[in-house]
């Protein structure tokens, strides 16, 4: 039996490894190293310099967020720094949402290493000086002494693909959220004026007829207007088919509705305007997810779509809020990032390892992880097993999706940094990527040059081990597409990424390396 080799020790730091600038000092000594610290607000901020020493150059004062002012204020700093001889100089700045971004920007255009204090650290720096005291000047001693003791952090930029993919699925959350939210409104106000009517139909927001007939009627008293046939043919000038089947339970339950909302009119007329905003919304969301889609197919990330329960919405929201594959030395690197690991009080004898999640991580991150991990237990039958195994065993189900996120994102970066196909049990049925990301635009009518255009490009991403796998998927779906009578436009374009495929089975990729050890 081979023994293991043994994992090497964590190296223990002191201070934030990207917030690690002592090197530099030592180089230029303490009384030469400048740090600029800036305490942020809306439309103005205030800033100071002092040297590594804490003896200040420039006293605290305000600077207007205006070209001109920030300007004039990095000309100030140029000059103290010629005066005081400073040969190296650090920025801090404190984050606060998007306020301070163009401070960030106008001194990373200056040449400046720009780093960010989050609020969070520099309060813990400015209580014990100042209890009880909160002012602009203690704020700015407290991010001083977070930066010089290593927590004003580097901010590793983000490639222009991954911060447009981060944009759009944020965004798209947010409608999604806001969607969910007029969707309840509907429903409420639909039960108002029609109260037992969202039970006809199984699915109320896919169906075709449901609200549609709600906006034309408004009430059971004005359904009952019409017979099966009428009915029909009111649905048949609003586009919409209607089976009789369907009518006849409509006319049922409006001859058993109980009483209405007196003010149907108004009611309707807000019913209607909810629901117009409900459709926009949906319209936005699905012009985003194609967006989201045509970047994600130029990413590494695109290979997440072999896993049964990964559609192309998680991996874009994975992909968004993860960035580069390099910005992680292994999976630990991302499920610590996420804070998907338990804390941790020790004192003397007393060690609580198995404590409640990190308070402290980057939730968003998080929220996705823990999405991919409920779509998986939901979706793939791997991990629906084990579930089932773990809830006989009484485990919690919070338990549970931080335990299938963090096999997730084994998975996650042995693909994606290796650029290879990990062989894991929960991918027994084989899913595709192409197949995947073709249903997914036909589902949105995407324009066929598009579609073309992300197929082609996410086979590029593609290892060669995968190609044949690929490529014979794609030849059952053509044949069966040929056998079928009419046009059929896909049969046009899938004969092209055919021959992309062929095509890089045969030549070399540089990009394709070793899997992680």
């Amino acid at each position: 039996m081979a023994i293991r080799p043994r994992k090497p020790a964590r190296k223990y730091h002191i201070l934030k490894p990207a917030g690690h600038f002592t090197a530099r000092v030592q180089a230029v000594g303490p009384e030469r190293f400048g740090v600029l610290c800036f305490d942020c607000a809306k439309a103005r901020s205030k800033w100071m310099l002092a040297n590594f020493y804490g003896a200040v150059l420039v006293p605290p004062q305000p600077v207007e967020h205006t070209r001109g002012h920030l300007d004039a204020m990095l000309d100030q700093v140029r000059q103290a720094r010629t005066q005081h001889d400073l040969r190296d100089l650090i920025v801090a700045i404190e984050r606060t949402g998007e306020y301070h971004r163009p401070l960030q920007r106008a001194c990373r255009a200056a040449e400046f290493d720009t780093r960010l204090v989050h609020p969070f650290t520099s309060k813990q720096f400015r209580q014990p000086a100042d209890p009880g005291n909160k002012t602009d000047d203690t704020d700015l001693a407290a991010i001083f002494r977070a930066a010089v003791n290593g927590f004003g952090l580097s901010e590793t930029p983000l490639p222009d693909d991954y911060e447009r993919l981060r944009l759009l699925i944020r965004h798209r959350r947010d409608l999604v959220f806001k969607a969910s939210a007029v969707c309840c409104q509907v429903r409420e106000l639909l039960h108002a004026l029609m109260p037992g009517y969202a039970a006809c139909f199984s699915e109320l927001w896919s169906s075709a007829v449901a609200l549609p007939l709600a906006r034309c009627t408004g009430s059971a008293e004005r359904l009952l207007r019409y017979d099966e046939i009428g009915l029909m043919r009111l649905m048949s000038k609003q586009g919409v088919t209607l089976r009789s089947s369907r009518a006849t339970a409509i006319l049922a339950w409006a001859r058993m509705a109980p009483p209405a909302h007196p003010q149907v009119e108004l009611l309707t007329q807000m019913l209607i305007h909810l629901d117009d905003d409900r459709l926009a919304k949906n319209r936005l969301i699905s012009s985003l997810e194609r967006q989201s889609a045509h970047l994600l197919a130029r990413m590494p990330y695109i290979v997440l779509l072999v896993i049964p329960g990964i559609n192309v919405v998680s991996a874009a929201d994975v992909a968004g809020e993860m960035g580069p594959i390099t910005h992680y030395a292994n999976a630990n690197g991302i499920t610590g990032r996420a804070g998907l690991a338990p804390s941790r009080y020790q004192s003397d004898q007393v060690d609580r390892a198995d404590g409640p999640l990190r308070r402290r991580a980057n939730r968003r991150l998080r929220a996705v992880l823990t999405q991919s991990a409920d779509n998986l237990i939901t979706c793939n039958h791997y991990f629906k097993a084990k579930a089932m195994v773990w809830r006989g065993q009484g485990r919690d189900e919070h338990w549970m999706r931080v335990k299938v996120a963090k096999t997730f994102t084994r998975l996650l970066f042995a693909m994606v940094a290796g650029r290879q196909l990990f062989q894991h049990p929960c991918r027994q049925n084989d899913h595709y990527v192409l197949q995947k990301l073709m249903k997914f635009h036909q589902q949105c009518d995407t324009p066929m040059a598009t579609l073309l255009a992300d197929l082609n490009a996410a086979s590029e991403q593609l290892p060669r081990s995968a190609c044949a796998g690929e490529a014979q998927a794609l030849r059952d779906r053509l044949a069966a597409l040929e056998r079928r009578k009419g046009p059929q436009p896909l049969a046009d374009i899938l004969p092209i990424v055919l021959a992309r495929l062929g095509r890089m089975s045969i030549q070399s990729k540089e990009s394709e390396g070793p899997g992680p050890s």
